[in-house]
């Protein structure tokens, strides 16, 4: 075993920008926190009230306070009218400014980081196109990568969140600025997938014969439309049966947990909030571990794996992209999927996909699968060993291939309960099989990396190869997010051979 390997601070950090803002619905009374019955009748009586030279006024002072504050802010305003229209006459007329002005009044701002900007992910960007101004000054030979953040505002309530920047093959790493406007996620209903329902519903413990009557007249992916067809027909059948119900609600919790996110075209990366939608995620999307994923025929697809919270109970789900647009949502099942940390290989091995797994809260494991969704079983492999992670052990990421095995960075909780990161080296054939592990710690919240939103936490949900370089983006105190690379050369020399 060699000395520790070499690493090196980019000086890079990455804090939360309060002013990154997105104007949401907002129903007066059903605030997010603590309970109360809307008050849209009274607020929208109390608009119409206002005389036409009141209701001109307090239009132009919000167009001149949040216009600029968001794109196309007239047609949010608009859409949340949209939502309340039920509640007008609709023989009454409405002038254009009355019109907004109650849009407006069922609007307000969330700033997606301003609590905490952490949990970052990195993989090589869909475009390596370099645009002409910055060609010239970037060093030769940079790759261009996506930087996933997790941002925390109001409420503790979790958002995905996008960076671009490029690293150079001398392991120059610089970040972008971020688009002026931030734009949240729309959603509409996706592809239901019949298996991944069918090992959510035994996770559960569904009434089996209600779940085969539903799932067996489906095809393997179905939509919302043949979903409520075959609820009809058990519906119909409601008199021989018992449990129908509670079915019934799983079936359709699962299918509103299954949508497809987009963005408009005309958007920049930055400025993209994969916003939570789902019931799962009424608390937010958490620590999502992207890996750009090569299939057999070599077309690749952005997968990540991330965490679903809605306040009481947490749940592994998977996004799906090509070009970091559009993005499949779907829940994912099994026991190797419950809890955190899923985290998915580049490639399939042996025929099957391969993801590691903590389903256990406290060591490492890996998974196989015919279904990227429906995870059955774990094989632990790591166990807590030394000080530094006697508590738990995670993964930080996908893993990385390299000639010597799979590269996974690892976290460890030890005393005070403080994070470090770690590393693991795994067949490629077998990865079952560990080759090496760390003895000491290659990251710790030391000096200006231990204070935070959580103190003591170093912590990263990926990281990048480039040549010899590995970057690593990392979250500190759950605060900001800094960057370090080090050499792989020099990180697998370092690892304790097992055995």
């Amino acid at each position: 075993m060699s000395s520790d390997p070499s690493i090196v601070d980019t000086g890079i950090v990455l804090r939360p920008d309060p002013t990154r803002v997105v104007a949401r619905l907002f129903v007066p009374g059903r605030e997010d926190v603590g309970p109360g019955d809307s008050r849209a009748a009274p607020v929208i009586q109390r608009v119409l009230e206002l005389s036409e030279a009141e209701v001109t006024e307090a239009a132009a002072d919000v167009i001149r306070r949040f216009e600029d504050r968001h794109q196309a802010f007239r047609s949010v305003i608009d859409e949340h009218v949209e939502q309340i229209i039920a509640r007008l006459d609709p023989a009454a007329p409405l002038s254009k400014d009355r019109r907004f002005l109650l849009g407006a009044c069922f609007t307000n701002e969330f700033a997606v980081e301003a609590a905490s900007l952490c949990n970052p992910s990195i993989v090589v960007h869909p475009d390596q196109a370099m645009s002409t101004d910055r060609s010239a000054t970037v060093p030769s030979g940079p790759v261009r990568f996506v930087l996933s953040v997790r941002g925390i505002g109001e409420g503790h309530r979790s958002s995905i969140g996008f960076r671009e920047g490029t690293v150079t093959a001398a392991g120059l790493v610089s970040i972008d600025d971020t688009a002026p406007h931030v734009v949240a996620s729309s959603a509409v209903p996706g592809v239901l997938h019949r298996e991944s329902m069918q090992a959510h519903l035994a996770a559960v413990d569904d009434d089996r014969e209600n779940a085969s009557y539903v799932l067996d007249m489906l095809p393997s992916e179905f939509d919302d439309a043949a979903l409520a067809s075959a609820i009809d027909a058990l519906e119909s059948d409601r008199a021989t049966r018992r449990g129908l119900d509670a079915t019934i609600g799983h079936l359709r919790s699962f299918a509103a947990s299954t949508y497809r996110a987009s963005f408009p075209s005309s958007s920049a990366l930055s400025s993209r909030v994969l916003w939570p939608h789902a019931p799962h995620e009424l608390q937010g999307m958490e620590d999502a571990r992207f890996v750009r994923f090569v299939a057999d025929d070599g077309e690749i697809t952005y997968f990540a794996t991330y965490t679903a919270w809605d306040g009481h109970t947490t749940s592994q789900h998977l996004l799906e992209t090509k070009d970091f647009l559009t993005f499949g949502v779907s829940p994912m099942a099994g026991s190797a999927a419950t809890g955190k940390g899923l985290a998915l290989f580049p490639r399939r091995i042996a025929g099957q996909y391969v993801a590691l797994s903590r389903s256990d809260r406290e060591t490492n494991a890996v998974s196989f699968s015919d279904d990227l969704r429906c995870w059955p079983e774990r094989h632990v492999v790591q166990m807590p060993a030394r000080s530094w992670e006697i508590l738990q052990l995670g993964n930080c990421g996908s893993p990385i291939e390299t000639e010597a095995g799979w590269l996974v960075l690892t976290h460890g909780v030890g005393a005070m309960r403080t994070y470090h990161l770690g590393a693991l080296l795994l067949d490629l054939d077998d990865p079952t099989h560990v080759l090496a592990r760390s003895r000491d710690p290659i990251l710790s919240p030391d000096g200006p990396r231990r204070d935070g939103y959580v103190p003591n936490v170093v912590y990263t949900c990926g990281a990048l190869a480039h040549g010899d370089v590995l970057v690593i983006p990392f979250g500190m105190g759950d605060q900001s997010i800094g960057i370090v690379t080090t050499s792989i050369t020099e990180l697998l020399a370092s690892l304790q051979p097992e055995g």
